[in-house]
């Protein structure tokens, strides 16, 4: 829609009217102050300038000032309103993408999925709905690395989470929990964010990296970090072998101890995932824990339209110009 930032200005549109009404009627001196022979050359000229007068001359004129009135308005084009982040908390995603997440020990829909499929499927909803948050995404496994910096965009953030694959890191099958906190703390620490929260998903141990997860958690809980981890695998799956079925433990290398102990350092909590509904009420737990914010606030994008009808009042008045100086 079109808005006007200041219509007091149009109060202005009479002012030729009462400038002509308030100022005494020209008239011509009947004494002629230098007499020229030959008065009889100018004729051609004289009709020339009376010509000036026409009133379509006149019409160009008025179309010209109410232009420069519009102009200087500030008529503005506002787009459609978007939705504001007010909440004033960043909240990253750690995410384990090592060669463990291949496991398939999670069903959706009646289909067994492996564990990064699954983190995907629950994660994706509860990004969309932490309206009010700055998101960002660590992918993580021998090495640690920011997939996504911390913004606005929920839309992006769940995109590139969607596009990670195991192994998208490495070819290794390690996994670098410390490092990942680590890489947390180093985006977060210079936020000026009422809240900085890591959410922190991996089915396996610290195995690699140049910081363990303790001394991480350390450096967290000084920035004021909170983490929530979460163990993600099922506790038996039956696996088909020569001699028949036998049930295995998929997450007998899960290090529920140094997750559990990386909550309680820095005043968050750990959880466990043993399917996709666990899963998915964890992450509605953590909109509990994690409250977005209510009062949601709108801004619309907005452009100045005053350049267009500036250029054609001035170019209108240039060509009542030329056109004067040609009939004089």
């Amino acid at each position: 829609m079109i808005h006007i930032e200041w219509p007091q200005l149009f109060l202005l549109l009479p002012l030729p009217l009462l400038y002509r009404w308030l100022l005494p009627a020209y008239t011509a001196d009947t004494q002629a102050a230098l007499k020229i022979p030959f008065i009889e050359d100018f004729g051609e000229a004289k009709a020339r300038y009376s010509s000036a007068k026409q009133p379509w001359l006149l019409w160009l004129a008025v179309i010209a000032w109410v232009l420069l009135v519009l102009a200087s308005a500030r008529p503005q084009w506002l787009g459609e309103p978007i939705e504001q982040a007010v909440s004033g908390r960043d909240l990253m995603l750690a995410v384990d993408v090592s060669g463990s997440m291949k496991e398939e020990d999670f069903v959706i829909e009646n289909t067994r999925v492996d564990r990064l499929t699954a983190t995907k499927y629950v994660a994706t909803d509860f990004i969309e709905r932490r309206i009010g948050d700055r998101l960002g995404l660590i992918l993580f496994g021998t090495t640690a690395y920011l997939q996504t910096p911390l913004t606005f965009d929920r839309k992006t953030v769940a995109t590139l989470l969607d596009e990670a694959f195991i192994g998208i890191t490495d070819d290794e099958p390690a996994t670098s929990i410390g490092d990942a906190i680590g890489l947390a703390v180093k985006h977060l620490k210079d936020e000026q964010a009422n809240s900085r929260v890591l959410v922190l998903l991996t089915d396996g141990a610290n195995t690699a990296g140049e910081i363990t997860p303790l001394q991480a958690a350390k450096l967290a809980a000084d920035q004021q970090l909170k983490i929530y981890t979460i163990g993600i695998g099922a506790d038996e799956m039956l696996v088909r072998s020569f001699f028949g079925n036998r049930k295995v433990n998929p997450s007998r290398d899960l290090d529920e101890k140094t997750l559990t102990a990386i909550a309680e350092a820095t005043n968050g909590q750990y959880f466990r995932a043993r399917s996709k509904e666990e899963l998915e009420q964890i992450y509605e737990l953590l909109d509990q824990l994690e409250p977005v914010e209510k009062n949601k606030q709108f801004y619309r994008p907005m452009s100045e339209l005053y350049p267009w009808p500036l250029a054609l009042s001035l170019l209108l008045l240039g060509i009542i110009t030329v056109i004067r100086l040609r009939l004089i």
